[in-house]
């Protein structure tokens, strides 16, 4: 199953964001990774990482970023990765979370998650 990463500045938006997905998709392999590891805003290298190799059970990782730094971080993580197939996904936090969650939990890949979240914003589902 392809897992997926919630990345935000907040550590509570991205686990408000895991629990939604979490409703829809109880089997997924999700993780928060918000805020600095003292609790304060911001994002950290080191708890996206963490987080990808959490949820990575071989099919690859599929990330949903907030915005800002939470993007550059997640590139940075990526490129460290460059050994898992790990991917960036443009969507919607929520929406893009629960579609991607949805998705896996139904053994769609990670190439598949990534289409569907084209094909939502292609039609306006989650713009």
């Amino acid at each position: 199953m392809v897992g997926i990463v919630i990345v935000s500045h907040s550590q509570r938006l991205a686990e408000g964001v895991v629990e939604v997905a979490k409703m829809m998709a109880p089997e997924a392999r999700i993780a928060a990774a918000g805020g600095l590891e003292d609790g304060t805003t911001g994002t950290s290298f080191d708890r996206i990482f963490a987080a990808c190799e959490a949820v990575d059970a071989g099919d690859g990782v599929a990330v949903l970023m907030d915005m800002g730094s939470a993007v550059m971080t997640t590139e940075m993580v990526v490129e460290a990765l460059e050994d898992h197939a790990v991917k960036m996904l443009d969507a919607p936090l929520v929406e893009g979370a629960v579609l991607a969650a949805v998705e896996a939990q139904a053994g769609t890949s990670l190439d598949g998650i990534e289409a569907k979240i084209h094909e939502a914003r292609d039609v306006k589902k989650l713009a």
